[in-house]
Parts: C-alpha cells; sequence; structure tokens
C-alpha cells in the first residue's frame, strides 16, 4: 500500500476537522443539501464529460493510487543484462524460457517478440504502440479527477448562490440573515476541501506514477533491443545505466563500500579519485 497516499488524506482530515472544532461544533458545517450539491454536481458533471468506458477504469485507477510498487530500475537493468549474457553465449533462443517466467507482461511481450526473430524496426514499433496507448489510458484516469477537482470548487460556488438567493428572499427576517450566510457558504467549503484535499492531489500522484512505469518501460524497449542486436552486457548496463541520474545508478550498499574504500585509500596515502 502506498502509505503516503493514505497518510495524506487521513492527516489532512484530521487536522480540518480539529481545526474546526478548535473554534466550534463540527456539526455547524454539516448541511445535507450542500453535501448533495457539491457531490452530485460533480458526479453528474464527471458523467458528462466522460464516457463509461472510462468511468468503468475508475476503480483501477484507485488501485493504482493505493497500490505501491517498489520496482527497482536497476534491478531491470540487471534482469536485462543476464539475458543479453546469456543471449551473446547461447543465442536469442535460449531466452525462451525465462520469458515465461518473467511478471512484467511487457516485459515479456519484448523477449517473445525477439526470440520470435522480429525485426528489430518492428519490434520497436509495437513496444512503443503499446506503451502509447497505457500512456493515454493513464491520461484518461488522471483526466478524471482533474475534472473533478475543477467542478467540485464550481458546484460549491453554485450551492453558495442558491443559498444566497434563499437568504435575500427572507431579509424581513434579521435573526435568519447569519445561519442563512452560514449554510450558503458550507458549499463552497465542501468544494474546496473535495477538490485540494482529494481531487487535485491524487491526479497529481497519478500523473507521478504514471511517469515513472513509462520511463521503466523506455528503459525496457531500449534493453530489448540491445539484447537483440547482440550487444556486450557492459555496454548494454552502461547504455541502460544512462537514463538514470548518476546517485541511482550505483545500489546504496556499493555506494557504503566505495565510500569506506575511498577512506581506506585516503588514510594509507593512496590516490582515491
Amino acid at each position: 500500500m502506498d502509505i503516503t497516499t493514505v497518510v495524506g488524506i487521513v492527516s489532512g482530515v484530521f487536522l480540518i476537522v480539529w481545526g474546526i472544532m478548535l473554534g466550534g461544533s463540527l456539526g455547524a458545517f454539516y448541511d445535507f443539501s450542500s453535501v448533495v450539491i457539491t457531490l452530485g454536481g460533480t458526479l453528474a458533471g464527471i458523467l458528462i464529460n466522460f464516457q463509461l468506458k472510462h468511468l468503468r477504469e475508475v476503480g483501477k485507477t484507485l488501485r493504482v493510487l493505493f497500490q505501491q510498487k517498489n520496482i527497482d530500475p536497476l534491478d531491470i537493468i540487471d534482469q536485462l543484462v543476464t539475458f543479453a549474457t546469456k543471449a551473446r553465449r547461447e543465442g536469442l533462443l535460449a531466452l525462451e524460457s525465462d520469458a515465461e517466467e518473467l511478471d512484467d507482461e511487457f516485459l515479456k511481450k519484448g523477449i517473445q517478440l525477439i526470440v520470435d526473430g522480429t525485426d528489430p524496426e518492428l519490434v520497436r514499433s509495437i513496444m512503443e504502440t503499446d506503451l502509447a496507448f497505457l500512456e493515454e489510458r493513464h491520461k484518461a484516469g488522471k483526466a478524471i479527477f482533474d475534472s473533478a477537482g475543477s467542478l467540485a470548487p464550481a458546484f460549491g460556488m453554485i450551492g453558495t448562490l442558491i443559498g444566497l438567493v434563499k437568504m435575500l428572499k427572507n431579509l424581513k427576517d434579521p435573526d435568519a440573515i447569519g445561519p442563512g450566510m452560514a449554510t450558503a457558504l458550507i458549499t463552497t467549503f465542501y468544494g474546496a476541501v473535495l477538490a485540494n484535499l482529494l481531487f487535485l492531489p491524487l491526479a497529481g500522484k497519478l500523473a507521478i506514477k504514471s511517469r515513472e512505469e513509462i520511463f521503466l518501460k523506455e528503459i525496457m524497449i531500449e534493453g530489448i533491443l540491445s539484447v537483440q542486436a547482440g550487444d556486450n552486457p557492459r555496454i548494454v548496463e552502461e547504455k541502460l545505466k544512462a537514463f538514470l541520474s548518476p546517485r541511482l545508478r550505483t545500489r546504496p550498499e556499493k555506494q557504503g563500500a566505495e565510500a569506506a574504500d575511498t577512506a581506506r585509500g585516503g588514510t594509507l596515502g593512496l590516490d582515491s579519485k
């Protein structure tokens, strides 16, 4: 589970509720008609804006948001280097059994394509087409939350206008003006909270997860093509590590060992460059 998503939502709700209770009653911030206008209007706007096939994917999108997949790019690079080594020694057909054991369907498909002797340009075209459709699906999921983030404050304002109209019709009763104004503003409060605590942050998290997944698959494509070309495993490793920032090209434990070696070299008066 992606703990940051859960902690962010829970802590945000807690702090808002706590802030309300420090200065007043929590019940004063509940109004059923405001909930109906804000949530109902937002859902109605989403239904108008998107097709049913897109809305059916919301459940999968939510699972992606709350799942934590810690895939280390170095693990993928190591796996591709292993494939490159085996392919140079035994040929591409030797990778067929390895492909069947892969959990990642994208990588599995790529290895199967090169084992089948598919032309490199066609392999790239097929893999990049799959990647493009994956990116489009991610964009569709993000667009739903972006749309909800823009619609919620708008319907909150609509609810406020409805409340103001009702209040202005009862100006003869001065005692009703204060409570009426408070009720009118609650819908704006609901819309702002839903947009800025839930919908827009979730859209941002989806964008980050999408970029990470696409980045990993781009590494896979280059690695698969390098394996097919019969590149030296060392060259494959360096080519794929070029996708990473310098600090991510070495595992933490290896970085620690290198730092210790450097310290020992300095102590012995050796050149540690």
